[in-house]
């Protein structure tokens, strides 16, 4: 009911997706940049004064420089490597392993981060629009997270057709609310902000404004914070193959969409936050000023885009809402991105053998379920751990991608090196090496970049995301070696042990009362003709016991039953104690232990049967030698249940 009906895999057709639905899918998050980025440059500007928030728009264009320098960087991955492994495909065929692993955990991390960001920053927005739900920011971001990983559970095309109409809502709502602020701009009708009376008391360190050391320290601070417009780009080269063919052409052509619209309202927003002088700090009521008095606490701080729509259409109109509403809807669906990235990305992985395999398979519904379910478990945890708190959260956030950018880059330049040595066509070459000179712009401004970002938040919290990084680049390095030791340790080799019969079969029945369960499986023991069958019982209370074998010898049962003492009413030593007996007389004899169980409907009655078989079955797995035989008896609720699976 609510992930729907499963698919054949020759349904996978029918999730690739045309442009049109590709790019609000892989490239909202990017979109959706534009509504926290401007006003983590305006929070971190506000530090210095009102008059450091005047350079706002100039840390703009240099966050545009080099989205727009990323986005042709990552037109050249797309057709070199189309496969889908995007960053760490081309990390580790070029640059080895440790960058490729590298590369991934930073991915892994930042896609977590993705969702917990932008759903956070939606509840935001919601609150703003809704006062009513104010204090509430981390519910709704839960709830929000839940409901998009019910969404992509059902499917990629699914998603995508839900979240296109939403993100081209909120794409023409920004572009038009820019427009019709740029002719009330030059016609003098632009209204100020609610914010723009306040005053900003500058923190002690920035009391003389941006001067010295300090100053230019807080500018790339500012630009690493709006530098969070970038994440999102490399989502594009990571999910080439949901992409209609021509595959790579189509994921060119959405990447460059995708740059020149993300810039044009970057571009637009800050411009009318300068010009309607959009004031904004981290704690409004004590670095905001009326009249030379501080704010109240009572005071809600509304979000940048949420002002601007204020001042341009008025707060009460259907505009304000539409605008809004489209921003709040945009972040939550940003999210999407990472829905899509990751789990790809996890399958890939997977399939190296650095995750669990699990991830590496589709679910019913061609999606990689697995990588969606621990997802949306991440981005809970920090959602809960931050109380959806966007501005802490974002310091954590941006470091992961620029190290998957500055790595990609760098692979990239040796990969067009290395093909223009196997090259002759000169036209061919020609083009290879406008490709490198690309990415050699790209390695060299997102490696400044990154060097920025590691410098200004290391401190206020992009430690914990390295941290993450270093854990998660552990954890995968050490299933990859426990893979590896297990395909070595299960080969088949010159060693013909694993091919020997055992000499003899020796069959055990586990009997705890005479009933029709027991009697199921000595049956099914005597009908595969083992080389000796014993019964056992454990006597754990000597008036049951006794009622058991006069009960077995009442049946006349060609079988001899032996009774285990079990002075410590134990159930599991007893048994492990003849079973180890058995292999010192035989060791090349294989015992195979026949427990009968009960199938059950209801998840309750699980809790009352089958406890001491669980327990058995589990000890027993540790024996060499010995193999165990479950024989199912089912219950009349089992047969309940069974029709409702069947429906």
């Amino acid at each position: 009911m609510l992930v729907g009906r499963p698919f054949r895999n020759d349904r996978m057709s029918h999730t690739l997706l045309p442009k049109r639905i590709a790019l609000p899918i892989f490239a909202s998050d990017a979109l959706s940049s534009v509504a926290y980025a401007p006003d983590e440059i305006l929070l971190t500007l506000a530090l210095a004064g009102v008059g450091s928030v005047a350079l706002s728009p100039w840390v703009g264009i240099a966050v545009m420089l080099v989205l727009l320098t990323v986005v042709a960087s990552y037109r050249q991955n797309v057709h070199a490597y189309p496969s889908g492994g995007g960053d760490y495909e081309i990390a580790t065929t070029n640059l080895g392993r440790f960058a490729g692993l590298t590369v991934a955990s930073a991915l892994l991390v930042d896609y977590v981060l993705t969702v917990a960001v932008s759903i956070s920053s939606a509840a935001n927005y919601l609150t703003t629009a809704v006062p009513f739900f104010q204090g509430q920011q981390a519910l709704i971001a839960v709830v929000g997270v839940l409901i998009l990983a019910l969404v992509n559970l059902r499917g990629v095309k699914e998603a995508g057709t839900v979240f296109a109409a939403p993100t081209y809502i909120f794409m023409l709502s920004i572009i038009g609310m820019t427009l019709v602020g740029l002719v009330q701009f030059l016609t003098g009708n632009l209204r100020q902000s609610v914010s723009a009376a306040f005053e900003i008391v500058p923190s002690a360190e920035f009391s003389q404004g941006l001067v010295g050391l300090a100053g230019g320290f807080l500018l790339l601070r500012a630009f690493s914070s709006g530098a969070a417009a970038l994440t999102g780009v490399e989502a594009i080269s990571n999910g080439v193959p949901n992409f209609r063919p021509p595959k790579s052409a189509n994921a060119a052509r959405t990447l460059l969409l995708l740059g020149i619209v993300a810039a044009s309202m970057l571009a637009g927003i800050l411009f009318l936050a300068s010009a309607t002088h959009v004031h904004m700090a981290q704690d409004p009521s004590s670095e905001l000023t009326l009249n030379g008095e501080l704010l109240s606490s009572s005071y809600v701080q509304s979000p940048v885009i949420s002002q601007i729509a204020d001042a341009v259409f008025g707060s009460g109109s259907i505009a304000f809402y539409i605008v809004v509403a489209a921003t709040g809807v945009i972040l939550v669906f940003a999210s999407n991105t990472a829905f899509n990235g990751f789990p790809i990305l996890a399958s890939i992985l997977a399939q190296d053998g650095y995750l669990p395999r699990q991830l590496r398979t589709r679910g019913d519904r061609l999606a990689f379920s697995n990588g969606v379910i621990l997802l949306a478990a991440g981005a809970l945890v920090l959602i809960v751990s931050f109380n959806a708190d966007v501005t802490r959260l974002i310091q954590l956030y941006i470091v992961g991608v620029f190290v998957s950018f500055t790595a990609s880059q760098f692979g990239m330049i040796r990969h067009w090196t290395r093909e223009l040595g196997r090259v002759k066509d000169r036209s061919v070459r020609l083009r290879m090496r406008r490709s490198r000179v690309v990415n050699s712009i790209g390695f060299g401004m997102t490696a400044t970049v990154l060097v920025i970002v590691l410098i200004t938040k290391f401190e206020h919290g992009a430690w914990i995301a390295i941290l993450a990084m270093i854990v998660l680049f552990l954890i995968m390095w050490s299933i990859r070696a426990h893979y590896d030791k297990v395909a070595r340790e299960l080969a088949v080799g010159d060693d013909s042990s694993a091919r020997a019969l055992p000499s003899r079969v020796h069959a055990v029945l586990l009997v705890s009362h005479v009933r029709k369960p027991v009697l199921r499986a000595l049956a099914y023991a005597r009908a595969s003709r083992p080389s000796r069958l014993d019964a056992v019982t454990v006597d754990i209370s000597p008036e049951e016991t006794a009622q058991t074998v006069a009960d077995w010898e009442k049946l006349d049962i060609p079988v001899p039953l032996t009774v285990l003492a079990s002075p410590y009413r134990e159930t599991v030593t007893p048994l492990l104690e003849y079973i180890d007996s058995m292999r010192r007389e035989s060791p090349r004899d294989l015992i195979v232990v026949y427990i009968p169980e009960y199938v059950v409907g209801k998840w309750w009655e699980q809790l009352v049967h089958n406890q001491t078989a669980l327990r058995i079955k589990a000890r027993l797995h540790f024996e060499p030698g010995v193999m165990v035989a479950s024989v199912p008896w089912q219950l009349k609720s089992s047969e309940a249940a069974r029709r409702l699976q069947e429906l």
